[in-house]
């Protein structure tokens, strides 16, 4: 009888997540599509450049525009900055916390990071935050902190 109360109280515990993942797998968010002549970009720091520890990071972006989270509008989207990733994040699923977001449409920002070397790279998302498809990707810099 203790196990079959431990086990009753053990699936109540867990419905909730079994149904919230059975939402998410059901109600599948699809991909913005995005001119494949789409080009996102870091015009300043420039790739190699040397820093003071706060600086600004100046976005670039050409054939598409620049709208805000939530607005939902053909060919525009916002700014992500991934800072010291190794890799992009997934292409079919709103960005997380692992990167920075600019749901206002900002095109720049300032940043203080630690002495040291740094990587600064920028991707697209739509209104609901997922890269797009293509996927919007700037190249990688790199930058010292003095």
């Amino acid at each position: 009888m203790r196990k079959f109360i431990q086990l009753s109280l053990l699936t109540l515990a867990l419905s909730p997540a079994l149904l919230v993942s059975e939402l998410a797998n059901a109600t599948s968010l699809q991909q913005s599509t995005s001119p494949a002549s789409a080009n996102v970009y870091i015009i300043s720091p420039s790739d190699g450049a040397t820093v003071k520890a706060t600086f600004t990071v100046t976005f670039g972006l050409k054939n598409m525009g620049v709208s805000p989270a939530g607005i939902e509008k053909k060919d525009t989207g916002h700014h992500h900055l991934l800072i010291d990733k190794d890799s992009l994040p997934a292409f079919d699923m709103p960005m997380g916390n692992d990167v920075k977001h600019f749901g206002g449409g900002q095109t720049q920002t300032s940043l203080t990071l630690a002495k040291g070397k740094h990587t600064l790279q920028l991707i697209l998302g739509d209104h609901q935050h997922i890269p797009h498809k293509p996927a919007v990707v700037s190249k990688k810099i790199t930058i010292t902190v003095e």
